[in-house]
């Protein structure tokens, strides 16, 4: 028997909870990783009843969640906010935006996501953390010395008390290493891990379709992370092996535009090596799900997520019990 297969229900938001968990249901999931937002798992209503039904919801279809994402509030805790940040947050998170309240509603919101995930019977929120230093990765004018440093210590002043409350309630934060987030690539999740001082909540929800088009190995930090891969999202990227017109940065073109040096793709269907993958995942001893994250603009979503669940279930495999040639001692 495999991991289980999940679909992330992020970009299935439009739908009600229930039409997406039968269609994820319909194209061979095992379950899902509900997004908090959509009505799909409701923090400001995430009491004893309201998680009681949504297991029932669940029961009734035969599937399972193993991992609640909060990304959305969680991309406002450290960010700079703009008025970008009013179309992805809930009404009483933006309040008057302001800036630091923004921060602060968003935060506490965060803390009662973990409290919510322990009612609903999860282990995992994954999520985003923002980041007040993201402007400031391309370093022209020059990056005045303690900027970066300064930026790490708000993620570890803001996240810190969070963490806190996730350990308190037995729940892990996975954080999607991704750009636009204090973390972005190995050496950014180090100093991430460095600087919030390996708090014992905090982890990754390890995802290779953000590492592979900017250079980073993506296999390699299965390994240097080990301990701290909370959760796994299956995502694919294709990037170009030939110069484009619009390169890493993405030249303010859309996806799906023929320009573009990256592009994400259906699983399988993409650069991303996953052999790779499950191998070091096996290595690692990592049992948890296994979660589609669904994103092709040239594609329909539902073919598309449909292949992608038979894709993963085929690519994946137990590790052996067994040295292959000890059956020839004597």
């Amino acid at each position: 028997m495999g991991r289980p297969v999940t679909l992330f229900t992020g970009q299935w938001a439009d739908l009600d909870c229930e039409t997406a968990i039968v269609k994820a249901k319909e194209m061979g999931y095992d379950g899902v990783e509900l997004a908090c937002w959509g009505d799909h798992f409701e923090v400001d209503k995430a009491d004893a009843d309201y998680c009681k039904a949504k297991r029932e919801l669940l029961e009734k279809h035969e599937m399972k969640c193993y991992a609640i994402s909060s990304h959305l509030v969680g991309q406002a805790v450290c960010d700079r906010i703009d008025a970008r940040h009013q179309q992805i947050l809930p009404d009483y998170i933006w309040g008057d935006g302001d800036p630091e309240q923004v921060r602060q509603r968003a935060a506490e919101e965060l803390k009662k996501t973990a409290i919510a995930a322990k009612e609903f019977g999860v282990g995992v929120v994954n999520g985003f953390t923002g980041s007040s230093i993201w402007h400031l990765l391309y370093s022209f004018p020059p990056v005045l010395p303690g900027q970066i440093e300064d930026g790490f210590k708000d993620f570890a002043d803001r996240f810190g008390p969070i963490m806190d409350v996730f350990q308190e309630n037995g729940v892990k934060f996975g954080l999607e290493v991704h750009p636009t987030e204090i973390a972005f690539d190995i050496a950014s999740a180090e100093q991430a891990l460095e600087a919030i001082d390996y708090h014992p909540a905090f982890g990754f929800n390890y995802d290779p379709s953000h590492f592979g088009y900017q250079g980073v190995d993506y296999v390699e930090f299965i390994y240097r992370f080990s301990d701290r891969i909370n959760h796994v999202h299956m995502k694919d990227v294709y990037w170009s092996d030939q110069p484009c017109d619009a390169g890493v940065f993405g030249g303010h073109v859309d996806f799906h535009n023929r320009k573009r040096f990256w592009d994400f793709k259906s699983v399988g269907r993409g650069n991303i090596k996953f052999e790779k993958i499950i191998r070091a995942l096996n290595d690692i001893e990592y049992a948890g799900p296994l979660s589609v994250e669904w994103e092709d603009g040239g594609m329909d979503r539902e073919a598309g997520a449909a292949e992608s669940a038979e894709f993963v279930r085929r690519a994946d495999f137990p590790p052996s019990k067994i040295i292959f040639d000890a059956q020839f001692d004597r």
